[in-house]
C-alpha cells in the first residue's frame, strides 16, 4: 500500500533570507500604490475641490449626463435649471464637470 502515498523528506537547511522572500510582495504593493491608489486619491481630492467651489450660475454636467445651470446651492443639494422654468434637485456629489460659460446656449 506504500505506492499510493509518497514519502516525505525534510528539506535541506539552506533557506533564503526572510526579507528576500517578501521582495516580490513589496514590489507588487509598490506597483499597485503608484498605478492605482495614488491616482485615485488625486482624482478624489480634485472632485471634492470642484464640488466645494460650486456656485450659482455655474453650468454643470451631472454623472447621469444632465446639463444645466445652477440656480440654488445648499449644503448637500443643488438646484439645476435644465430648461426654461424646469428645475431639478441633485446631490452636490452628482456633479461630474463644470462646463465653460455659454455651453447651454450652444448645446
Amino acid at each position: 500500500m506504500d505506492f499510493f502515498i509518497s514519502n516525505a523528506y525534510a528539506q535541506d537547511g539552506a533557506t533564503s533570507g526572510g526579507l528576500l522572500s517578501f521582495l516580490p510582495l513589496i514590489i507588487i504593493f509598490a506597483i499597485f500604490y503608484f498605478m492605482l491608489i495614488r491616482p485615485q486619491m488625486k482624482r478624489s481630492k480634485e472632485h471634492r475641490r470642484l464640488v466645494s467651489q460650486l456656485g450659482k450660475g455655474d453650468e454643470v454636467v451631472t454623472n447621469g449626463g444632465l446639463l444645466g445651470r445652477i440656480s440654488d446651492v445648499s449644503e448637500s443639494f443643488i438646484t439645476l435649471e435644465v430648461a426654461d422654468k424646469i428645475q431639478i434637485k441633485v446631490q452636490r456629489q452628482a456633479v461630474a464637470n463644470v462646463m465653460p460659460k455659454g455651453t447651454i446656449k450652444s448645446a
